[in-house]
């Protein structure tokens, strides 16, 4: 059915109040049950092991860069219920930053909390530069890993020092539900003391003038990009931002590369309405 404006609106309001929200069940099984299974395709393709490092996890397995792996993946960026809000955090001129798989196994510790933002030079608090969402393609629970949380840190004027311990509350959801935070909220992946594993997607977004984390522009073929529909190539940062960022000659990558309508540009614009 989708989310309605009065829907639309609670949830931004939770992330402006608290920092973070939960779409529950907004992702349908025959979806989510197709990453699951692509996901653990792409594991076994690459050999995807655990990084081994205290931030990525000794018992964490993660795929990068997934757009880059297969059609279905193509669906996740543009999933319309998650993408209003982050439009609604953002705005509509925002990119994918990145996407990627974090399966959390058992034994796993829990990961220092962090700010995805913390390595933008930018006093804190400030606008929302970065607005993420994990998708739960198994339940999360607080004994398998969920997602820790510190309600109200987006607000704060610091980052968390590294490895601090800290109050946190667990982002606990049903499979099929998707958490979404802007990038100042403090946050980290949780312990897993089950027998099973915890299997997330992380879409990440960010400001149209914000660097990508993932570089989507070298990091997808422009084959493949050019199979993607007008929506998800402007995601991917081959669009051009307030009619200005990102231009080539001031027509849009994606109108150079593969015949997209650009956007009038900002200068034009500007002039025009000045003469009316």
């Amino acid at each position: 059915m989708g989310t309605t404006t009065d829907e639309l609106a609670g949830h931004l309001e939770r992330i402006e109040t608290d920092g973070y929200t939960i779409l529950e069940g907004v992702i349908d099984d025959e979806l989510r049950l197709g990453l699951l299974d692509d996901l653990h395709r792409i594991e076994a393709e690459l050999g995807i092991q655990p990084a081994g490092n205290r931030f990525e996890g000794a018992a964490t397995t993660r795929v990068y860069n997934l757009l880059a792996h297969g059609s279905l993946w193509q669906q996740v960026p543009v999933q319309p219920d998650v993408l209003s809000v982050i439009e609604g955090v953002l705005d509509d001129g925002c990119l994918i930053s990145s996407l990627s798989s974090i399966a959390i196994a058992p034994g796993e510790i829990e990961q220092p909390i962090h700010a995805d933002d913390q390595l933008q030079p930018i006093a804190k608090p400030h606008t929302a530069t970065v607005c993420n969402s994990m998708w739960a393609l198994t339940d999360f629970t607080e004994a398998n890993g969920a997602t820790r949380l510190v309600p109200g840190s987006h607000k704060l004027d610091h980052n968390p020092r590294y490895g601090e311990a800290l109050d946190t509350i667990p982002a606990e959801m049903s499979a099929g539900s998707v958490l979404i935070w802007p990038g100042s909220l403090w946050h980290g992946g949780g312990a897993n003391s089950t027998d099973e594993i915890r299997v997330g997607v992380a879409m990440n977004y960010c400001a149209g003038w914000i660097r990508q984390q993932e570089n989507q522009q070298l990091g997808l073929p422009t084959d493949l990009v050019a199979s993607f529909g007008p929506r998800l190539r402007e995601l991917c940062g081959f669009g051009v931002y307030g009619g200005l960022i990102g231009h080539i000659d001031k027509h849009s990558p994606a109108e150079v590369l593969f015949g997209d309508a650009t956007p009038e540009n900002l200068w034009d614009a500007a002039d025009r309405h000045s003469k009316n």
